[in-house]
């Protein structure tokens, strides 16, 4: 059995009085692909900002690789193997694609560029970035502004920016929102292959249920801010519980939670 690289114990939040972690506890095993569903306000971006160190919970524990990470700032997250994507693209319009890739890179290496900088440290940053941007399908557009990009383009340059940082876990927050029908399948198998080529753990949120129980090893289920059920896509799409307030042809979970 694999080691945990992430335990979420006991873990609490509220803004402006309202609870919207209450006392979450689970574990994330080291090599592993999993979802994190439930419906808008259920937590869970949250969870991920809490993960992260955007937010710094009230109570509870946040253990990754051993350590307690519970308001960490985020560039030390970072620094200690964990990264993210975001729901919203969080990348530099203004730089090209592949000054976005590099920039990510020497972050990585915790240190700035500047005039003493070798040109072989130059070279070798730059073809690391290359090989990022070819595993996303980005190769072509490495000297296009990022801002001028498609949609599906610049989520998937937000992936690479995060490859980036070289982690051990990844999270995708809505990989595939605002994509089209053939971009979000597309998506999901450059995901499926990034993480069977890389063996980076990952943890994705995702509203579409084909996909979630198409690539997931294990699906968590949030309802506002508690964890509803977790297991295996087939335990999860035969618990009776999540198929009352959930899976359902006609799903009630916000009434119900």
């Amino acid at each position: 059995m694999a080691a945990d690289i992430l335990r979420v114990e006991k873990l609490s939040k509220s803004f402006s009085g309202r609870l919207v972690i209450d006392n979450l506890s689970f574990r994330v095993a080291e090599g592993e692909l999993s979802a994190i569903i439930g419906p808008n306000g259920a937590g869970k971006t949250t969870l991920f900002n809490l993960i992260t160190g955007y937010h710094v919970p009230d109570s509870g524990k946040i253990i990754f690789n051993g350590q307690n990470i519970a308001g960490l700032q985020p560039f030390k997250t970072v620094r200690l193997g964990l990264a993210r994507a975001f729901q919203r693209t969080n990348i530099f319009p203004k730089m090209t694609v592949l000054e976005n890739v590099v920039s990510a890179c020497i972050t990585r290496q915790e240190r700035n560029l500047n005039f003493r900088t070798p040109y072989k440290k130059l070279t070798q940053i730059h073809q690391r970035a290359y090989e990022i941007l070819d595993s996303v399908g980005l190769t072509a557009m490495a000297q296009r502004l990022s801002g001028t990009l498609a949609h599906g383009n610049q989520k998937l340059l937000d992936i690479a920016v995060a490859l980036a940082l070289e982690p051990r876990l990844l999270l995708l927050d809505e990989p595939t929102a605002g994509m089209s029908p053939d971009e979000r399948w597309q998506t999901v198998a450059l995901v499926k292959d990034l993480w069977e080529r890389l063996k980076v753990t990952m943890v994705f949120i995702e509203h579409d249920m084909d996909i979630v129980f198409g690539i997931s090893q294990k699906i968590r289920v949030l309802c506002y801010g508690n964890l509803l059920a977790e297991g295996t896509p087939k335990e999860i799409s035969n618990n009776l519980k999540v198929i009352e307030v959930y899976l359902g042809e006609k799903p009630m979970m916000d009434e119900a939670c």
